[in-house]
């Protein structure tokens, strides 16, 4: 490979919130002495990003002058480029596109502007505990459709089920994560298009979370929401990042592609109310150089280091933790591991369970914040010889019995 992979980096006094933040808000407890920690739980990868990227930011800092700036073209015509070849799209107008201060950011403008405070609004469980803090702080009544694993053990949608709750609860407004975390399912089309059916019989707008659409595993395929067809183009408000795909999330930055005129400027209206929600100029200099054919270069690397990172993790809780069962994501970085059975067999609790983790250095992350029973979501995205060695304690300290 060009691109380097397998370095540990030190990142412990840097502001890594995965490695210095232990024991604080949602991170796991610090391990036990003797042990070091291997973070695993927050979506964040362990790997340097694309050379690209610090090189640009190293250029634009050497000026010493950081006023305002509108966004350049190169901006634009890098989303524009990187969705028609890395995802097949038409080229999209300058207009269309949008930014957003992040992801969760442009869901609250998203919903403000489709859907009335206290209204119901319906997305899939499990499903990403970002969503829920989003709709919580901002009053909206979440209906919950549970995703079902089918005989193979692949999470899928269930329609009828999405149905009946559109009906009942009079839904006018869908969030749709695709793919989708923490389950890592890349939606089939027909799949995507069964779902923007039903949106469209009920005239419900979606807002489609795309933000890990580049981490492709076992060369699945995205489908972009908007692409589907003419109507589900015109009711959906699509939110991109590269920063899942680059490492780039303490840089801050995501955007929205809204091809409805009329959805685009309710849209724009509501995340202008604040008047904070503005690009700063090393975002934009960092999205640039990571959509570019480096970028492309170093992605396709990535997803082949991220591909064989999964297959090693799941075949070794296949063979190894008895009563842990785990579905083979189609992309992202996550596992989302069921530990119904050995809890059950062990006669501990999953907080006991996740004790044992931390304790040995194993930063794991609870999978009931995701809507998981039972669950633990893991991230594998880190260097092969932490990844290994956080299973080698697993094994021998944790599932041992």
């Amino acid at each position: 490979m060009e691109f380097d992979f397998t370095t540990v980096i030190n990142r412990h006094g840097l502001d890594a919130q995965a490695w210095d933040n232990l024991g604080q808000g949602n991170a796991p407890q610090p391990p036990k002495a003797g042990f070091d920690c291997i973070p695993m739980w927050i979506a964040d990868m362990n790997f340097a990003t694309v050379p690209a990227v610090p090189e640009a930011l190293a250029r634009r800092a050497v000026h010493p002058i950081y006023g305002y700036f509108q966004p350049s073209d190169a901006y634009y015509e890098a989303i524009s480029q990187w969705h028609q070849i890395q995802k097949g799209t038409a080229p999209i107008p300058r207009e269309a596109i949008a930014y957003d201060n992040s992801v969760l950011g442009g869901i609250a403008s998203a919903m403000a502007a489709i859907c009335p405070r206290g209204g119901p609004v319906l997305l899939h469980t499990p499903g990403h505990v970002g969503f829920t803090r989003v709709l919580k702080a901002n009053g909206y009544n979440m209906v919950l459709s549970p995703l079902v694993q089918d005989e193979n053990g692949v999470w899928r949608m269930d329609f009828e089920n999405m149905e009946q709750a559109i009906r009942e609860h009079h839904i006018h407004a869908a969030i749709l994560c695709s793919p989708h975390n923490p389950s890592g399912r890349v939606w089939e089309r027909w799949e995507l298009e069964q779902a923007m059916e039903l949106f469209q019989k009920y005239d419900v707008y979606v807002i489609s979370d795309e933000i890990w659409s580049d981490l492709l595993l076992d060369g699945h395929r995205h489908i972009p929401t908007q692409s589907l067809s003419e109507d589900a183009r015109l009711r959906t408000i699509g939110l991109y990042a590269p920063s899942k795909t680059f490492n780039l999330a303490g840089l801050i930055g995501s955007y929205r592609i809204i091809y409805n005129p009329r959805l685009r400027d309710w849209v724009e209206q509501e995340s202008g109310l604040s008047f904070y929600n503005h690009m700063n100029v090393m975002t934009m200099h960092a999205l640039v150089a990571a959509y570019s054919s480096q970028g492309a270069q170093w992605m396709q690397e990535l997803r082949q280091v991220l591909s064989d990172n999964v297959h090693y993790a799941i075949s070794f809780i296949r063979e190894h933790f008895p009563g842990v069962e785990v579905a083979m994501p189609q992309a992202t970085y996550l596992l989302y591991l069921d530990c119904t059975g050995w809890c059950e067999t062990h006669g501990i609790s999953l907080d006991q369970l996740l004790v044992q983790g931390s304790d040995v250095g194993v930063g794991w992350q609870d999978g009931r914040k995701f809507g998981g029973k039972c669950h633990i979501r893991m991230n594998v995205a880190l260097p092969r010889t932490l990844l290994e060695e956080a299973f080698f304690r697993l094994k021998q300290f944790v599932f041992a019995a």
